[in-house]
């Protein structure tokens, strides 16, 4: 079975990728430990998690708390009761409606079991969420990081990470997956871990150059 990231093994993880990476030490020895983020493993989040493609995070809480308003609890079940008016009214596009609805189908009929992912490879469960319409690479990463709380798990589509990695190490230009994924290869088996410390440093945004490690 996979393990889980905790408070205690997340320490050890900053700690190694500390000792592996002056660039991320800087940021740990700067900021300190970033917040243990985590999300119930459900289908409510992975619908939150299709809310938040391409969006602020602002923008897909607020159409994700007027969905809760309207189906309590947020089951595919509830879900599939949503006509065509009620879910534009809540705010999703066309598209994520279709998204949505497909997921929850999928769930009900016995296709996708979320409960089954606690005990299987992250590749496995990429393969099997992939299938469904809406759901790629990022919607999965961004799954397993805060709902499964996969140690390496790197979200290398994501455009925050991206914009942090280039900040951190310098880069002229902002790092592409392929280059994110390759510069990632020294954070190995902590690369979600290390995501993590990353998107810290992208909202706090220190500046490094003044500060000794």
């Amino acid at each position: 079975m996979p393990e889980k990231l905790t408070e205690e093994n997340f320490a050890y993880g900053l700690s190694v990728l500390a000792s592996h990476d002056p660039d991320l030490a800087k940021i740990f020895n700067i900021l300190g430990s970033p917040p243990f983020w985590v999300r119930e493993a459900s289908f409510a989040t992975l619908i939150q998690i299709i809310l938040e493609q391409q969006v602020s995070v602002a923008s897909a809480f607020s159409v994700f708390a007027r969905l809760e308003a309207t189906i309590s609890p947020i089951t595919p079940e509830n879900f599939l009761t949503l006509d065509d008016d009620r879910i534009k009214k809540i705010g999703f596009s066309r598209q994520k409606a279709v998204y949505g609805r497909e997921l929850a189908q999928s769930i009900v009929t016995g296709e996708v079991d979320l409960t089954s992912f606690d005990t299987m490879d992250d590749e496995d469960i990429r393969a099997i969420l992939k299938k469904l319409k809406g759901i790629g690479d990022w919607t999965v990463d961004i799954y397993l990081l805060f709902a499964l709380r996969r140690g390496d798990s790197l979200p290398s589509k994501d455009l925050a990470l991206a914009i942090a990695i280039q900040k951190v190490k310098q880069l002229e230009e902002r790092p592409k997956p392929q280059e994110i994924e390759a510069i990632a290869e020294i954070w190995r088996p902590w690369r979600g871990v290390a995501t993590r410390l990353l998107w810290h440093y992208y909202l706090h945004k220190p500046d490094l150059s003044k500060k000794s490690v």
